[in-house]
């Protein structure tokens, strides 16, 4: 496949580019949701997509997570006989609570409860992510909840080239597939934006493999792991580390599940400090999560440091722009860990 291309989108862009040429490749492929059709979607996912492939492949629902997430859910087990491919817009991942039955009893354990005799090849794609006052039901990243249930692949991507490539991917996947994009990586004109997310993207299709994580940055004295929005401070971060003499490696995750737990052990081995930079909860989280993965290796990982961990604390994200800033995790806040680590000693009892 030819990779090279001077046409650069949104990540936006990109996601809808990806779910027409899906709906052209196999007329199994549909998307359903709140808002998809005339309106493109409320962060320009499905954008155009209505008027070049019409209602029936575009289906705008009413306000009935349960009912349309359920509808999805039914037309995937059908697979081996109808052959569909669902896309269901979940607009807000915060909203998940009104139809969390469909997702975790049914669309991440229907293949399993019977007994591996059907497939279930849909996605469920979701907005995630603040940082433009939107207040605590609206602000959300939660992927550490869904990545927490066996069943459910978990996709998050960072910039444009990665989210074409890994919604074809998960269109493609006969499992379940949650597609999770950030909106202030998404490249919206009413929305301020991190435009690192907006990249040069190949018109043919082309698929990302899930669990390969990706270097953004190679370092020598720690190991930022991360993902979506935070993969675009944590790269200013480690430019502004770099003019003090600290050379940070940058791993973006792109997938939670499966995890490239390789990726992050051969940069840490590397490194020796690792720092986790996440915008979910810190309690109970992927901070915690690869931070595990770590302790349990130190056989072979010579830890330099402590591991740190930054994330947001456990409190509802705030409305007010100031607080809502102070509990998201910023480039700043990167710099100043990062700076900490590196200072730090090894802990006590780690090999040296």
């Amino acid at each position: 496949m030819n990779t090279q291309t001077n046409r650069k989108l949104t990540m936006a862009a990109a996601i809808a580019e990806a779910i027409g040429q899906e709906i052209e490749r196999d007329p199994a492929v549909f998307v359903m949701g709140e808002d998809i059709g005339k309106y493109g979607g409320i962060f320009g996912a499905t954008g155009g997509l209505l008027a070049k492939y019409g209602k029936d492949r575009i289906m705008d629902t009413p306000i009935s997570e349960t009912a349309f997430i359920g509808c999805a859910i039914g037309a995937a087990i059908g697979a081996a006989a109808d052959g569909m491919r669902p896309i269901a817009e979940l607009m807000f991942v915060d909203f998940f609570g009104v139809c969390m039955d469909m997702i975790y009893n049914h669309m991440a354990k229907n293949t399993y409860m019977a007994g591996g005799n059907i497939r279930l090849p849909m996605v469920l794609m979701t907005a995630i992510g603040g940082g433009y006052n939107d207040a605590a039901q609206h602000s959300q990243c939660l992927y550490g909840i869904f990545a927490h249930v066996p069943g459910i692949k978990v996709v998050v991507p960072s910039n444009a080239y990665d989210a074409k490539g890994l919604m074809t991917q998960a269109i493609r996947d006969d499992n379940p597939v949650m597609f999770m994009y950030h909106k202030g990586i998404m490249g919206l004109p009413w929305m301020a934006y991190y435009e690192g997310s907006t990249t040069q993207v190949p018109e043919e299709p082309y698929t990302i493999a899930f669990g390969q994580a990706r270097v953004v940055r190679e370092g020598s004295d720690l190991t930022i792991v991360t993902l979506s929005q935070m993969v675009h401070k944590a790269e200013i971060a480690a430019q502004q580390l770099a003019q003090g003499g600290i050379n940070a490696e940058v791993i973006d995750l792109r997938t939670l599940v499966p995890l490239d737990r390789a990726a992050v052990l051969r940069s840490v081995r590397k490194t020796g400090r690792l720092l986790v930079a996440d915008e979910d909860y810190l309690s109970f989280g992927v901070s915690g999560e690869i931070a595990a993965l770590v302790a349990e290796n130190l056989d072979s990982v010579r830890l330099r440091a402590p591991v740190q961990r930054l994330a947001l604390p456990d409190v509802p994200i705030p409305y007010s722009r100031p607080l809502e800033q102070f509990v998201i995790p910023q480039v700043d806040s990167i710099v100043a860990a990062a700076r900490k680590l590196v200072a730090a000693r090894a802990p006590q009892g780690a090999p040296a």
